[in-house]
């Protein structure tokens, strides 16, 4: 039997799912919280114990998609900057992707609401910190580009595979491993990683 806050936790699932396909259909501006309520078939009284904006249902989302990206900016800032850390993150970062295909489609199909509530912002950030992660402080051009396209790849996978033929994980797969190969050919092995140590308090290693 399940208990009333699991309970809780499935409506308040229910609403954002209901909302995102509601967004994606009409819009997020030309979505209203009644038609939320209707498609969910329940009363907005019910509907603002848990939302009481359509705002708060965005927020929540993006704090639900950015959590498991918190988590591995976190582990990331704990390890040595090898390749071999380069290539967990990015595959850590295809692991955060799995379920958040819809609140990605969101975002690109309504960038102006995204920017008006700064979650856009808190996006970018994340990225940033991720790629420079992925990149040395001394890398060329080259391959700060191929660290940053390597997460773009990641991103183009909830999109672009659509398109493609084949079995859904076996095409984020190969969008992975396009990934790593670009974060690979950016860390050539005769290049030094800085130590982590060294990194936040800007000492240097000693010969």
């Amino acid at each position: 039997m399940s208990t009333p806050q699991a309970r809780r936790g499935n409506t308040r699932q229910r609403i954002q799912d209901v909302a995102l396909e509601l967004f994606s259909e009409r819009g997020y501006d030309k979505t209203s919280l009644r038609e939320i309520a209707e498609r969910l078939e329940v009363t907005k009284a019910a509907l603002y114990y848990h939302f009481k904006t359509k705002e708060d249902i965005v927020i929540s989302l993006f704090q639900d998609v950015t959590r498991p990206i918190d988590e591995l900016i976190a582990w990331a800032e704990e390890q040595p900057r090898t390749l071999e850390t380069k290539q967990a993150l990015i595959r850590g970062y295809s692991e955060c992707l799995r379920s958040a295909g819809p609140f990605f489609r969101f975002m690109h199909e309504n960038q102006a609401t995204v920017r008006e509530l700064t979650i856009g912002e808190g996006v970018r950030q994340r990225m940033l910190t991720l790629s420079g992660f992925l990149k040395e402080p001394d890398a060329e051009l080259v391959d700060q580009v191929r660290c940053i396209t390597a997460l773009f790849t990641l991103q183009a996978h909830l999109f672009a595979a659509q398109s493609l033929e084949g079995d859904p994980e076996e095409k984020r797969k190969a969008f992975l491993e396009v990934a790593t190969e670009l974060v690979t050919a950016a860390n050539p092995p005769n290049r030094r990683p800085a130590r982590p140590d060294s990194a936040r308090t800007g000492q240097t290693d000693t010969p």
